[in-house]
């Protein structure tokens, strides 16, 4: 299992490029004093020795600053010698390491729908067709807090209804070493692992409330639902997403559903289905409250003796009492001017 090494003690970038800067002018400095000694005979060969290592140390001086690096903050470099991980870079600085050291980044390609996957200016010199890229920051891997937006999925929920959904996931890399060498792209593989958990997850729940639905694996049928329980929904992704990601050393900071909809196929019944629910709900409210209301009217007028009603006259009551309460309109009232029975 690899293991990230933090390199330490590798900030004396400064000195090793004013020493490599003073390298340079003894070489320059040799070719001069090695060509003025060749024009005397007595120290010919000594000339020719200061002249030959002057050109050497001019022709091979460049070598030691590509072990050059800067890092800002929030950055990292994962560097390898021939093929062997040597350790990791973090932290601002200035640095120096061994200047045949590579850098690996397999995700500094890889543009998701996230926050850090900016596209940059970069300068390209062509020749022949030939094309090279000289940004230098594409290696560097990022361990700020990013944001994946992930592609919406249809998904059917656990009654089988198409279901589109969409989630947010807030992610960071905590082991670079991990990240560049366990998986073959770090970024892909999240993404990949947001959508097989994002699966997972829906199946268990209904969209709305459903009865006789166990969401939570216990035996006993609960109100949980995507739309009701999006808080829990969304932490049990974020689970499934960490205990997948692992591997790649990326932690899952927060999972949030951005988008929730029956898909359009099936919207407008399911539309139909909740007005219907609604006004049945509404009925029943109304009914509850007019006959409370009856009752009430009917144990009043028996209190106070105002009138006695037979069992007749209090059931057309009843149904006149209804009528006006449980109506969609108003009432038209007609006056009785005549005698009661």
């Amino acid at each position: 299992m690899m293991k990230e090494k933090v390199l330490q003690n590798k900030r004396n970038g400064m000195t090793a490029l004013l020493l490599n800067l003073a390298g340079l002018a003894a070489a320059i400095a040799a070719i001069i004093a090695g060509a003025i000694l060749m024009d005397a005979d007595v120290v010919f060969g000594f000339g020719v020795a200061l002249l030959v290592m002057g050109i050497a140390g001019v022709c091979l001086g460049w070598i030691p600053l590509l072990g050059l690096k800067i890092l800002k903050p929030q950055e990292a470099l994962v560097l390898t010698l021939f093929g062997d991980y040597i350790g990791t870079l973090k932290g601002e600085g200035f640095y120096w390491v061994n200047p045949f050291c590579s850098a690996v980044n397999p995700g500094s390609d890889t543009k998701l729908n996230q926050s850090g996957d900016v596209k940059t200016k970069t300068t390209r010199i062509s020749a022949e067709g030939v094309e090279v890229n000289l940004n230098p920051d594409g290696k560097r891997m990022s361990l700020k807090i990013m944001t994946l937006n992930n592609n919406r999925q249809k998904i059917n929920d656990c009654l089988g209804n198409p279901v589109e959904i969409g989630i947010a996931v807030t992610w960071r890399i905590v082991d670079t070493a991990k990240a560049a060498f366990n998986v073959d792209n770090y970024k892909e593989f999240l993404s990949l692992q947001c959508d097989s958990a994002l699966r997972n997850i829906v199946r268990i729940y209904p969209y709305d409330t459903a009865p006789n639905v166990d969401t939570t694996g216990d035996g006993i049928a609960d109100e949980g639902s995507l739309r009701g329980s999006s808080e829990v929904v969304a932490q049990r992704i974020k689970d499934e997403i960490q205990a997948r990601v692992d591997e790649a050393g990326l932690e899952i900071v927060e999972a949030r559903i951005t988008y929730l909809a029956y898909a359009p196929e099936i919207a407008a019944v399911m539309l139909q289905r909740q007005q219907a629910s609604a006004v049945v709900d509404a009925r029943k409210l109304i009914v509850d409250g007019a006959v409370g209301m009856v009752e009430m009217a009917l144990e009043r007028l028996s209190e106070k003796g105002t009138v006695e009603l037979d069992e007749e006259r209090k059931a057309a009551m009843v149904s006149n009492l209804l009528v006006v309460l449980c109506g969609n309109r108003d009432a038209q009232p007609i006056v009785n001017s005549g005698s009661l029975y």
